[in-house]
């Protein structure tokens, strides 16, 4: 941190973020890693996890519409849902607007994460209490290794990068044990990082790890995500059997809920990927 900013270098790639307003409101150190929260002068209240940006304020909303609206309107009868991470409440928020959904139980190892989310980002955890929803701190490795087989109808991997404990959430094993745990025509989506700096490090490889795995069909969508590296985010999508081609178009134009970047429009644009991308999975897949 410098005066007046925080900051967060991306060593490996030459780049960093920053953010005006270096007051820094609390930190926690749980037994899982390092969390901050500071308060900015534009971007509201602002996570860091291990010295990286997380979340803030702000911005939050293109990160958790775009986990989980596309892969919920990519299946036909999403009833049954689990988040791995996604500590702190935002993908839950969305998940939780579908009113098909019956079920859903969020897995987070990290307690702290969730509970400074209720007191710094309270809009995420608005629909915490929410009858449908199971909030579990445990690993989450070892809650989908003990769930029934075709037990799930989504499961959504808002994990942060694969490094340290959640290195084991982007493996071929992972993914099978996944496939397992899904119904037929079950949708797994996994945050998948920046495009143009991880297109062939991790987005290639990951759409190859599903095939592996047992996944009939892959896609990746992109969005804005001004906060991590590159400025440019996305997420990759599997299913069981099946295409990923067609999505409900009809009921995203006609969603009963608000959302400020994903609509039916922004489903079909966001699947469309640059040539450069397209070649890299192309290549590995």
């Amino acid at each position: 941190m410098t005066k007046d900013w925080v900051i967060e270098y991306f060593e490996s790639e030459g780049t960093c973020f920053g953010l005006k307003g270096s007051e820094r409101v609390e930190s926690v150190q749980s037994p899982y890693q390092k969390i901050d929260i500071y308060n900015t002068e534009t971007f509201g209240y602002l996570m860091l996890i291990d010295g990286c940006t997380m979340v803030s304020s702000r911005e939050n909303f293109l990160y958790h519409e775009m986990m989980s609206h596309p892969a919920l309107f990519s299946h036909n009868d999403p009833k049954r849902v689990a988040i791995i991470g996604g500590g702190d409440c935002g993908t839950l928020r969305e998940v939780l607007a579908h009113e098909c959904v019956e079920q859903v139980t969020q897995i987070d190892i990290d307690e702290q994460v969730t509970r400074l989310s209720e007191k710094y980002f309270p809009e995420l955890c608005e629909r915490n209490d929410d009858p449908r929803a199971q909030l579990l701190f445990i690993d989450g490795l070892k809650w989908i290794d003990d769930q029934p087989g075709e037990s799930l109808e989504v499961l959504i991997v808002d994990s942060t990068d694969p490094v340290g404990f959640a290195e084991g959430l982007f493996t071929v094993d992972f993914f099978k044990q996944c496939f397992a745990k899904l119904a037929p025509g079950g949708i797994i989506v996994q945050q998948s990082e920046s495009p143009l700096l991880h297109g062939q490090s991790i987005i290639a490889p990951l759409h190859k790890n599903f095939r592996a795995a047992g996944f009939s069909d892959t896609q990746t969508l992109h969005f804005p995500q001004i906060i991590y590296p590159s400025g440019w985010w996305s997420c990759t999508m599997a299913k069981k059997g099946g295409a990923l081609d067609q999505f409900r178009q009809e009921d995203a134009q006609a969603k009963s809920f608000a959302t400020r970047y994903y609509s039916a429009q922004m489903h079909q644009a966001a699947k469309v990927l640059p040539p450069f991308l397209s070649q890299a999975i192309d290549g590995l897949s």
